[in-house]
C-alpha cells in the first residue's frame, strides 16, 4: 500500500451517482472498485499526482456511463490497468491535483 495514498477520499457514494444511474448502488460499487484497483496499482514510491490525475480519468470518464452497474468488475479492473501501464505524466499536466491545492 502507497503510504502517499487515500483512497478514501476519492470514493463515490450512491448519492453522488444517483442522477445518472438506474441502481446508484451496484454503480457506486463498480466505480469504487475500479479506485481501489487504481490506490493499489500505484507503487510506494510514488506521489500521489498520478493517482489524483488517474482518479479524474475514472470519474470523468465512468461516473455518468449507464452501463458501469452492468460491466463486470474484471473488465474494470483490466481498464485501470491498462490506464496504468500507458499513463504519461508529462500528458497530465493541464489536470488539476490535491499537489495543486494550497494548504
Amino acid at each position: 500500500m502507497n503510504p502517499f495514498i487515500d483512497v478514501h477520499t476519492v470514493l463515490a457514494t450512491p448519492e453522488d451517482l444517483d442522477d445518472w444511474h438506474d441502481d446508484p448502488f451496484e454503480a457506486t460499487e463498480k466505480l469504487n472498485v475500479m479506485l481501489h484497483h487504481l490506490a493499489d496499482g500505484c507503487v510506494e514510491d510514488e506521489g500521489s499526482k498520478r493517482f489524483d490525475s488517474l482518479c479524474q480519468i475514472i470519474w470523468e470518464h465512468w461516473h455518468k456511463d449507464p452501463h458501469l452497474a452492468d460491466i463486470d468488475e474484471s473488465d474494470l479492473t483490466d481498464w485501470v490497468d491498462q490506464q496504468l501501464a500507458s499513463w504519461d505524466d508529462a500528458e497530465s499536466d493541464n489536470l488539476i491535483t490535491t499537489d495543486d491545492v494550497p494548504e
